[in-house]
């Protein structure tokens, strides 16, 4: 039998073991259509998902909806995880031995949700998806600021997924003056899934 979304959700509360799992409030699984063909993929919860247990529902969360509106997308149209399901202290950045423990829970996602695309948010998702989906290879990824926009064919497992980094929507919070590239790189997005929905 299949693994569904709820299976893996069930396995992460009962069997991961974690810091992060002691420190946190809640678990931040994921969020919107689990048949979706784009998947947004953050970096870790902040202190609003970690009360809610949802993620992107603070003000990055806010930024994130006002840019799928603009390309005439919700969250019903797409799947939102995280590298971390659990937040870090502080919202540091994740280290690589937290990554290595909570993204093969993504992998599972990935394999559930078979989406066509995914977009990837900032530095680390970026380069764990860039790098194979391999914790200990994301160091030969470039940045984020050399990537944005640009997308790539990726293939893992037999599937092959468009993947599209871009900027976290937080980064637009402190430097405004990033609203335009956000746009420009939304419109890249818009792109890919009017030409997917033409081909089905």
């Amino acid at each position: 039998m299949s693994e569904s979304l709820e299976d893996i959700k069930k396995d992460i509360e009962e069997n991961l073991v974690c810091e992060l799992k002691d420190n946190a409030t809640n678990l931040v699984f994921g969020k919107g259509n689990p048949n979706a063909e784009i998947l947004f993929v953050g970096e870790a919860p902040g202190g609003n998902e970690d009360k809610e247990g949802l993620p992107f529902v603070g003000r990055a969360g806010k930024q994130l909806d006002t840019l799928l509106q603009d390309i005439d997308l919700t969250i019903d149209d797409v799947y939102i995880a995280n590298i971390l399901k659990y937040r870090p202290p502080k919202n540091r950045d994740p280290t690589t031995e937290e990554i290595k423990n909570h993204t093969p829970y993504l992998l599972r996602q990935i394999k559930v949700i078979q989406p066509k695309v995914i977009v990837t948010l900032g530095n680390y998702a970026t380069k764990f998806v860039m790098s194979g989906f391999k914790p200990e290879e994301m160091k030969k990824v470039q940045g984020i600021s050399k990537l944005h926009g640009n997308p790539v064919k990726i293939n893992f497992n037999d599937t092959q997924f468009i993947v599209i980094p871009i900027y976290h929507p937080a980064a637009m919070l402190y430097r405004p003056q990033l609203r335009e590239t956000f746009s420009q790189d939304f419109k890249v997005i818009n792109t890919i899934v009017e030409k997917m929905q033409k081909e089905n």
